[in-house]
C-alpha cells in the first residue's frame, strides 16, 4: 500500500513563504516522478510541480522562479519551497507519485495566502 503523507501548508501573507513536505512509504526511486497538484475552489486540479526519478524538474508557468520542489532520497521526501507566496496560490496542495501506469494521491495539505 503506498502512501503519501503531507504536510507543511497553513496560512501566510502575500510574499511569504511556506514549505509542504510528502513522506512518501518506500523509496522515491520506485516511482516515475513524484510532485504536487494543487485545487483551489470551483477550479480543477492542476499540476504545479515534478520530479521525475533522474531528478528532472518541471513547473507549471505561474510558480515558476518561486516555487522549487526537491526531494531527500535518504528520508523517502519530497518538498515543496514556496516563496513570494500569492493569494492566488490558495489551494489545497496533493502530493502525487506516478509508477507507470498507477497514479498515488496524499490527503492535501491547505495553503491560504491573504492579501
Amino acid at each position: 500500500q503506498v502512501q503519501l503523507v503531507e504536510s507543511g501548508g497553513g496560512l501566510v501573507q502575500a510574499g511569504g513563504s511556506l514549505r509542504l513536505s510528502c513522506v512518501v512509504s518506500g523509496s522515491t526511486a520506485n516511482f516515475n516522478a513524484i510532485g504536487w497538484y494543487r485545487q483551489a475552489p470551483v477550479k480543477p486540479r492542476e499540476l504545479v510541480s515534478t520530479i521525475s526519478t533522474g531528478g528532472n524538474t518541471n513547473y507549471v508557468d505561474s510558480v515558476k522562479c518561486r516555487f522549487t520542489i526537491s526531494r531527500d532520497i535518504v528520508k523517502n521526501t519530497v518538498y515543496l519551497q514556496m516563496n513570494s507566496l500569492k493569494p492566488e496560490d490558495t489551494a489545497v496542495y496533493y502530493c502525487y507519485a506516478r509508477r507507470f501506469v498507477d497514479h498515488y494521491w496524499g490527503q492535501g495539505t491547505q495553503v491560504t495566502v491573504s492579501s
